[in-house]
């Protein structure tokens, strides 16, 4: 598939969300613009195209902050962490979980992931939603009793990739580290970039 890379303005792309952990000032932007994607036409200028790269993140911001507010509360309680996705629809305010719990019985975590990614993909390709996020829980690393969350997002504005965020709980409260973010392929509002170096999703 055909990209276009598009070189936006630094200073434009560098967007700062203050305390958030999910996105700090050194946090940048990159921008690959999908075939088919709202803005591959060719039509927009370098200072629009960074307008909507911060629009996406800010609406990706938005998004995977009122996920985490929910998915926080599965964290502290008994029951073993099982992955949860949200939508966030066209009107960039309005912020929907997916429930999929009828269809997947007792189905393990990865087996959810690979269904939400299904139902999210029904849906963003048919144009009806801004952005998605996927949350689910894992190790740090192999050996580690260290917990990480995982945060799999993607904007249709062109904007894909994972946050691993370290957490610990205390009294009662989730005690987040700072977030670790990768680049992604795009699963689901466009195809994946081919032989891409980035960490699937």
């Amino acid at each position: 598939m055909h990209y276009l890379r598009k070189s936006l303005i630094c200073a434009a792309m560098v967007v700062s969300f203050g305390a958030s952990p999910m996105v700090g000032a050194q946090d940048s932007i990159e921008v690959e613009i999908p075939e088919g994607s709202v803005l591959s036409d060719g039509q927009l200028s370098k200072e629009e195209l960074a307008h909507y790269a911060i629009v996406g993140q800010r609406q990706l911001v938005y998004l995977t902050e009122k996920a985490m507010e929910q998915y926080s509360s599965e964290l502290l309680d008994e029951e073993p962490n099982m992955p949860a996705a949200w939508m966030l629809m066209m009107d960039g305010e309005t912020v929907k979980r997916i429930n999929i719990d009828s269809q997947v019985g007792d189905a393990p975590a990865q087996v959810r992931i690979l269904m939400y990614r299904a139902a999210l993909k029904s849906v963003a390709r048919r144009g009806k939603i801004n952005a998605v996020a996927i949350l689910y829980t894992g190790k740090v690393k192999e050996g580690s009793n260290e917990e990480a969350l995982v945060i799999e997002h993607e904007h249709r504005l062109g904007i894909s990739g994972n946050k691993v965020i370290p957490y610990d709980l205390d009294k009662g409260k989730v005690n987040y580290s700072d977030a670790v973010t990768s680049e992604k392929p795009f699963q689901l509002f466009y195809d994946g970039k081919p032989n891409s170096g980035a960490i699937q999703g």
